[in-house]
Formats: structure tokens, sequence, C-alpha cells
């Protein structure tokens, strides 16, 4: 076998890996959304089969219409983009001080925030929630966003990505009589787009599958987030797998519009510094 017809071998079977990874990844997806328009039924026949007999709409009737969807779904939506939000800026102006600032214990502290990656967060809970009592904080949106609200990994995101702004533009700005305020707004923020959709990916993703801390913090119902409410429909004596299903499905969109809103500003981001480059 020639050189040439070997590389083609590996590159077909290297593809053919690819799409049955993609496939492997896909399939639940898919499975669950064609599930969602199964009646219970279908949803437990043997054999099993992906796509539903005929389209059915009572799982969505009975999820928007008979338990609190839509309220978990408005919580979920308020908590996740207040909570990216403020650790978006809360990130990127420490990142700011520890990239482009001197000042005493400098190291000390990033050494410390670089430390707390290592925590999980189930180390958190119990002095989180003693503070959320003594405050008066549970069952509040408060509890849900501000407590969590700097994230360590943030932080350390963006002082790297700032670290390659140069000084001297910084230092112009200033002996045009731009103060720090200005700076950090007119000229960090802006250069910081492709941090700034990293950040918030992952912090919107984040909040949006939080499960434990609100399972701790919440109490009422109508408090609950998408990712706590949802269990609440699979009982001892009530399994909605339809309607879990559904709202599974519907819990995924907004995810998804984050992900290509932001994957969108992080490619015209660099593609905009790669052109003025």
């Amino acid at each position: 076998m020639s050189h040439k017809l070997r590389t083609r071998f590996w590159q077909v079977l290297g593809n053919a890996f690819l799409l049955f990874a993609v496939f492997l990844t896909v399939m639940p997806y898919i499975y669950m959304v064609t599930s969602s328009f199964k009646p219970g039924s279908e949803l437990f026949s043997i054999p099993v089969r992906i796509f539903p007999e005929s389209l059915y709409l009572g799982n969505y009737e009975l999820l928007l219409r008979e338990t609190d969807f839509v309220r978990w779904f408005l919580n979920s939506v308020f908590v996740s983009a207040a909570r990216t939000a403020l650790s978006i800026v809360i990130s990127i102006m420490a990142g700011y001080a520890f990239a482009k600032f001197a000042f005493r214990f400098k190291g000390v502290l990033f050494v410390l925030v670089i430390a707390m990656l290592t925590l999980p967060i189930y180390v958190l809970i119990v002095p989180l929630y003693t503070m959320m009592i003594t405050f008066g904080w549970t069952d509040t949106y408060i509890a849900l966003i501000l407590p969590v609200a700097a994230q360590a990994i943030g932080v350390f995101l963006a002082r790297q990505y700032l670290l390659s702004i140069p000084d001297e533009m910084l230092d112009a700005a200033r002996i045009d009589g731009a103060g720090e305020w200005t700076v950090f707004w007119r000229i960090i923020l802006p250069l910081s787009k492709p941090v700034i959709a990293v950040l918030g990916i992952l912090f919107f993703t984040t909040t949006w599958n939080d499960f434990v801390w609100p399972l701790v913090v919440l109490t009422e119902s109508r408090m609950f987030t998408v990712s706590l409410g949802l269990p609440t429909l699979l009982g001892p004596y009530s399994q909605e797998y339809g309607a879990i299903l559904a709202g599974s499905f519907l819990s995924t969109l907004p995810i998804a519009a984050v992900f290509l809103v932001m994957q969108r500003r992080f490619v015209e981001a660099i593609t905009a510094g790669a052109i003025k480059g």
C-alpha cells in the first residue's frame, strides 16, 4: 500500500471514529427530544422506538398547565443572567487589578485565588448556608446570586487574558487625562470581549445547571429553578417521565442560545483583533 493510500485510509478511519463519537454524544439528546412527544405507553415500549408514532403534546400541556415550570424557568433565566453578569464584572475587575497594578501582597493574594480552585462547593456549603441563615436570605434571589458570584476561575482567566494587553496603551490613555474608571470601561472592557464570551458561556451554563446550592437554600416551590423543580415531578406516587423529558428539552434552549450568541461574539472579537494586528 502506497503512502498516499495509507494516509487516505487513516483519514477515513479517523473521520469514521469522529462521526461515531458525535453519534454517541448526540443520540441521548435526540432520544430525549423525541420521547418528549410520546405518550406514557410508548416511553416504555419494547422494542425501543426512537421516533414517536404520532405527535403527542400532552407532556407539554401537563408541564405548562399543571406545574410551576414557567415560574421555575423564569427563575432560572433571572438568576443565571444576574449571576453571570455580576461574575463577569467581578472577574474582569479583579483580573485587571492582578494583571496591571502593583500592590502589597499581590502574589500572596493571587496564590490564594488559585488555591480556591481546589476547593469543591461541598466544602463551602456549611459556612455559606450559615451566613444565609444569619442574614435571613434563604428562599431569596440574593441567596442564589450573591454568595457564588465571585469565581476564582473567572479571576484567573481574566487575569491571564489581560496580561496580553500592552501597558503602553493604558499609559497613553492616562496621559491624555483618562481616569482609571475611564480606562477600565473604555479600553479594558472592549478589548476583553473574547474572555467575556468565554466567561459568559462558563458562568451561565454552570448557574443554569446548578442543583446543589439551590437545594440547600430553597424550600419554597415558587423559588425553585428548573434544575431543582423538574426532579419534583418524579415521586413515589407520581412519575411524570414525559413531562420531565419535555422540561429537560425546553431547559436546554437558553444554554444553546447563549452559546451561539457568545460564540459569534468570541469569533468576531478574535477576527477584529487579527485584522487590526
